[in-house]
């Protein structure tokens, strides 16, 4: 059982894809002991392989078996669990061999045999919501994976499309999400993209990432998203929607005052 609940809440957060073995061990090492100094339960997060691209000339990774073999190595040296997206059936299994959590990326919540061949695994299945729908319909890609027999369920809010260029948070959605019984996640980074952009390379407005956490964390989400780099204007993939690793203590730091004020 990984833990997911303290009188905190709990922090899924990483860089956007598996770039290399140094930026990986460094954001994971940092990150956990944040984490650790603040008592927040922390699993981290990064691609192998990212298949959701604007560009055919983005980066997408540094090769599926190099990248699994990393985050196993983050796994074991570190003893911090792991989130990692599949976007195949077959790739349940093959990216199960380290995930604690398998991700379902939000283009593909409602892929029937995606969600089936991930709920069986027996791993905790994280679905991102996708972007063109409403909270109430997340309803459905949980029971995919609960009629499986597999009762792990997180959903993550990353944001509703807003036009073609923007993305925007309704957090009257949450209720509608906790009705599912399942633990809410807001995504704070994702839900700041500016995709669709005429260069091919997706914007975003990290200097909202702040406002849009303490918003999360007051109006009850049970956890928070962050894709976090050294130095996000250098990542390789989602640069302009990260906080930087320097930042990010602080943050967390405010938002946990926030939670100690609710819960009191």
């Amino acid at each position: 059982m990984i833990p997911i609940f303290n009188h905190n809440f709990f922090l899924i957060a990483g860089p956007c894809v598996v770039e290399n073995e140094a930026i990986t061990f460094e954001v994971a090492e940092k990150v956990k002991e944040m984490c650790l100094h603040l008592d927040i339960p922390f699993f981290f997060k990064a691609s192998y392989r990212k298949a959701n691209r604007s560009s055919k000339n983005s980066f997408t990774g540094i090769g599926d078996r190099k990248a699994i073999e990393i985050l196993k190595r983050v796994k074991s040296e570190l003893q911090v669990p792991i989130v990692t997206d599949i976007h195949l059936p077959e790739e349940a299994l093959f990216a199960a061999e380290v995930a604690d959590i398998l991700q379902i990326p939000a283009f593909l919540c409602r892929q029937t045999d995606l969600l089936a061949a991930a709920a069986k695994t027996g791993k905790y299945i994280n679905i991102k919501k996708g972007q063109f729908l409403s909270p109430e319909m997340m309803k459905f890609a949980v029971e995919k994976v609960t009629s499986e027999g597999n009762p792990n369920v997180m959903i993550t809010e990353r944001g509703t499309s807003f036009g073609y260029t923007d993305l925007i948070v309704d957090f009257r959605g949450i209720e509608a999400m906790k009705a599912t019984g399942c633990p809410c996640i807001l995504d704070c980074t994702h839900a700041l993209q500016q995709p669709n952009q005429s260069s091919g390379v997706t914007g975003g407005k990290p200097e909202m990432i702040e406002i849009l956490a303490k918003a999360g964390i007051a109006v009850g989400f049970d956890g928070l998203f962050m894709e976090t780099h050294p130095h996000p204007d250098q990542a390789l993939s989602d640069g302009a929607n990260m906080i930087s690793l320097h930042q990010l203590h602080d943050l967390l730091l405010k938002l946990v005052k926030i939670k100690s004020a609710i819960n009191s």
